[in-house]
C-alpha cells in the first residue's frame, strides 16, 4: 500500500468517501473502492454501477485513469450507490 500513498491521498480528498481501513473506501454505507496486489501487479476494484470493475494501478498512467474515473463517478448526478 505504501506505493499507492499518493493515490490514496487524492482519494481521501473526496469528503463523501470514508476510509474505514487503509485503502478501503465507502460511499454512504456501500463499498466503493479498495486496493490489492496480486501476481499481476497492483489493482483497484471500483464500484462503477451494480458491480465492481477492476483497474490495474501499477503505472502512473493507470493511476491517473482510476482517479479520473472516480471523479467522474462522484460528480455524476445520476450516481446512486446501492
Amino acid at each position: 500500500m505504501d506505493e499507492l500513498e499518493a493515490v490514496l491521498e487524492e482519494v481521501r480528498e473526496h469528503s463523501e468517501l470514508k476510509e474505514r481501513k487503509r485503502g478501503a473506501f465507502y460511499l454512504k454505507s456501500s463499498g466503493f473502492l479498495h486496493f490489492h496486489e496480486d501476481p499481476g501487479g497492483l489493482f483497484a476494484d471500483l464500484k462503477t454501477g451494480e458491480s465492481f470493475e477492476r483497474f490495474r494501478v501499477s503505472t502512473g498512467r493507470e493511476r491517473r485513469r482510476l482517479l479520473s474515473t472516480i471523479r467522474a463517478l462522484l460528480n455524476s448526478s445520476t450516481r446512486r450507490p446501492r
